[in-house]
């Protein structure tokens, strides 16, 4: 069976004909979800946005994927945008028998060491800076009133913490992120001496 997009309908092409997936005994999400596919493929062949090709042609074949294996056979993926057409194995083993076995990353393969010098170097790096700023800041805006230099801190905070909050498990950036996150946190630690001094 092939999965194509025709009019804005997905259409299952076979040696008998075309068969609508409405018709066969799907998973009603499944049907709802390749009828939305085939839609947005229709839209998108119209514009002709390069944009948004990949995640069509990607959804196109997760579907014929999820199609595979509740059909229990091979679907020929043609994607609607480029013509290309690939073969979908149903994923379970025992409904394949030529299908093949599922790579397993290996236990024993050693993983990247974790660079902890140089990393604990630019945390301290990014430590020394922002407390340095916002205790500079708090310091300035003291002389003025001390609910300005409370008020930037929250300022400051509310500021960084979104950033530090995305880059805590990002490989390098997360470094900066436990500095930046330290710092703000000794910053508010300092800010009843900067004010009450």
């Amino acid at each position: 069976m092939e999965l194509r997009a025709s009019d804005e309908r997905p259409v299952l092409v076979t040696e008998n004909g075309d068969i609508d997936p409405d018709t066969l005994p799907l998973d009603p999400a499944l049907t709802e979800d390749l009828n939305e596919w085939a839609r947005v493929a229709t839209a998108v062949s119209r514009a002709a946005d390069p944009t948004a090709a990949p995640v069509v042609s990607r959804r196109g074949r997760q579907l014929a994927l999820r199609l595979a294996d509740a059909t229990t056979t091979p679907i020929t993926y043609v994607d609607p945008l480029t013509g290309e057409a690939s073969v979908v194995n149903p994923t379970s083993p025992l409904l394949v028998a030529d299908a093949e076995p599922e790579q397993t990353p290996d236990p024993t393969e050693p993983t990247e060491p974790t660079p902890w010098g140089t990393g604990l170097l630019v945390a301290a790096f990014a430590f020394t800076l922002v407390v340095f700023a916002i205790g500079t800041l708090a310091a300035t805006l003291n002389e003025n009133s001390p609910l300005l230099a409370i008020g930037a801190n929250v300022v400051v905070t509310g500021g960084l913490l979104p950033s530090v909050w995305l880059a805590r498990g990002v490989p390098i950036w997360r470094w900066v992120a436990f500095g930046v996150g330290a710092g703000i946190a000794a910053g508010w630690v300092a800010l009843p001496f900067v004010i009450f001094s």
